[in-house]
């Protein structure tokens, strides 16, 4: 049992389409999307500390990631040649497991309605 886990969100503007769907999908054009991602990090509360992890640190192991995705058509974005919410997902994760120890989960929302959480690679 981990504990306890601790969230941080951020959002970013950008635009993309889907180049795996059918050309008359609506995904197939392009558009653009409000993002809002939340990155959770599970492990014991601190006994000094009080906390799992500083929100600061979050924020900070973030900041690339924002910098990399804010107001970029994604597609262009190496990695991200297909950008679902589930790509841009894993590409996030694979970016913050390193700087981020008790990464949990990583979750894209597209529209206030749909998005996904991934959870790390299961092998």
């Amino acid at each position: 049992m981990v504990g306890m886990e601790v969230f941080k969100e951020f959002g970013f503007e950008a635009a993309h389409r889907l180049p795996a769907v059918p050309a008359d999908h609506k995904c197939a054009r392009l558009h653009g999307h409000s993002f809002r991602v939340r990155v959770t990090v599970a492990g014991p509360v601190g006994e000094g500390s009080g906390w799992v992890v500083d929100f600061a640190d979050i924020s900070a192991a973030c900041a690339p990631v924002h910098e990399a995705l804010d107001h970029r058509y994604l597609n262009d974005v190496p990695g991200l040649e297909n950008p679902t919410s589930e790509r841009i997902a894993e590409w996030i994760w694979d970016r913050l497991a390193g700087p981020l120890p008790g990464l949990a989960g990583v979750e894209v929302r597209e529209t206030c309605t749909a998005g996904c959480i991934y959870r790390g690679p299961t092998s």
